[in-house]
């Protein structure tokens, strides 16, 4: 379908990629405009005002998307690309804007919402569509066409390839400044946190100070990351204690940064060795991608019998009359009122600061299918905990690694109670690191947390008496 004649702007429907730079989308939309002498509009659909909140979705992790939200609005202004967000639905904001487009470019997303929202608008648009894979490194398509066993299968597929695609494009200047269209916003962005609370979500699971959205933040936290603790990384990522991680899965998920661009400054940083390199790119790129490749290609991801696979459930069912030693309900896990000092205090840092550790993620949902009646009931209280409290949750490495922890992605190994063949991770684990250093972090980060917390209520109540005074 040639450009719709008449159209007044190429639009770029943005769903999956929150960023301003290092964006496919934004930028084949660009390279379109140039080639109409058209101007570049970015639209942006935000739920939970006059329309349901993204599944599951609470004030965490509205309030960590309005602020990186508010990064690419100006962003995209000093570039003279017009941000238009509203509160609806992503597929109607992004079609009734298109009535004026000569072109729609929107991007990949890969969860059930984001592809029956991209199937509405198919329907529903009349101008020409084209899609951009903007958050897998390798597009999904290119690499497999099937549901992947393991990342012992999509590896060797990806390994491929990826020199193909892990290559650094400059964004092309805009020919055309945006002005003159006369599109409005309703949604403030001024400030993300006020927003927040004037939405219909949750308002129970509170935004956190330990990360903060947007491209900017996500460069500053891999500066740092590459500076003061990627040096060892293999070795040491697998002690809690020691943070040597990138902390950069919030940004990930929220599309803020470019897989790319963090592959690219891992690959030439000055820091860390062939070890370190190899191992981040291993979950940077083969672990998410493999991921991308489960929900994509097993649609009941977030349902216990359609993303276990059948090995695990015959043996988890041979099992479930087994004894449990402790049995806790959601409300106990969620208070971290178990016996279980090291789970109590990853539970604590998931709550109070919205991350975990991975090794920890892992010994936390292992043990949630130990003390729980059924494996029915581990996964449905392990992946609404998971989606609750973590600032990355809702996520397709989200729906993957919860899975994983059933066996998907894993292969038998020796049979044990309550497990049958799969995987097991006991105490032995929290002999690998260093258990009391870890609790005093979180506690830490806690009460780092309580403070920011009391001085965000003590701003606002001095903006609200500014705002009363005559």
């Amino acid at each position: 379908m040639p450009p719709r004649e008449g159209g007044r702007y190429v639009l770029y429907w943005m769903q999956q990629a929150m960023r301003a730079e290092g964006n496919a989308a934004l930028d084949h939309a660009v390279e379109l405009a140039n080639g109409l002498g058209l101007p570049v509009v970015v639209s942006f659909g935000l739920t939970g005002a006059r329309s349901l909140p993204y599944p599951e979705a609470n004030a965490r992790h509205y309030a960590f998307l309005l602020e990186g939200l508010a990064d690419v609005a100006a962003s995209l202004e000093r570039r003279g690309i017009a941000f238009v967000i509203r509160a609806g639905a992503p597929d109607e904001v992004s079609t009734t804007l298109s009535e004026q487009a000569a072109i729609l470019v929107c991007d990949r997303g890969y969860l059930r919402p984001q592809r029956e929202w991209h199937a509405k608008a198919v329907e529903r648009v009349t101008c020409r569509m084209v899609r951009v894979e903007t958050d897998a490194v390798v597009p999904l398509d290119v690499v497999s066409t099937k549901h992947e066993f393991a990342a012992r299968t999509i590896r060797p597929k990806i390994e491929r390839l990826i020199d193909n695609y892990l290559v650094e494009h400059p964004s092309p200047s805009l020919h055309h400044k945006a002005t003159g269209l006369d599109l409005s916003s309703d949604v403030d962005l001024s400030d993300p946190r006020k927003t927040v609370a004037s939405l219909k979500v949750d308002q129970g699971v509170g935004p956190v100070a330990r990360f903060r959205g947007g491209l900017t933040a996500a460069r500053a936290q891999l500066a740092a990351f590459l500076a003061g603790g990627f040096d060892g990384y293999a070795e040491m990522r697998n002690r809690p204690e020691r943070q040597a991680v990138s902390h950069l899965s919030p940004y990930f998920h929220f599309g803020q940064i470019s897989p790319i661009e963090v592959a690219l400054a891992v690959r030439s940083a000055g820091e860390g060795g062939f070890d370190d390199r190899k191992s981040y790119l291993e979950e940077a790129i083969v672990r998410r991608e493999l991921s991308f490749n489960h929900v994509l290609y097993a649609p009941g991801y977030d349902r216990y019998d359609e993303a276990v696979p059948d090995w695990a459930r015959k043996t988890l069912d041979e099992h479930r009359g087994d004894p449990r030693p402790r049995l806790y309900g959601r409300t106990q896990l969620e208070a971290g009122e178990t016996h279980d000092v090291a789970w109590n205090a990853a539970m604590r840092e998931m709550r109070e600061t919205g991350y975990m550790h991975n090794r920890l993620r892992m010994y936390w949902g292992k043990k949630i299918l130990e003390w729980s009646q059924t494996p029915e009931e581990a996964f449905a209280t392990t992946l609404a905990i998971n989606n609750r409290y973590f600032v990355d949750g809702r996520d397709a490495n989200s729906f993957t690694n919860v899975a994983w922890l059933f066996g998907l992605h894993d292969r038998p190994w020796f049979r044990r109670p309550i497990f049958g063949t799969v995987r097991y991770m006991g105490e032995n684990t929290l002999k690998k690191f260093d258990l009391p250093a870890y609790v005093a972090s979180v506690d830490a980060l806690a009460h780092a947390e309580g403070a920011a917390l009391e001085h965000a209520g003590r701003a606002r109540v001095e903006r609200h008496r500014g705002d009363m005074a005559p």
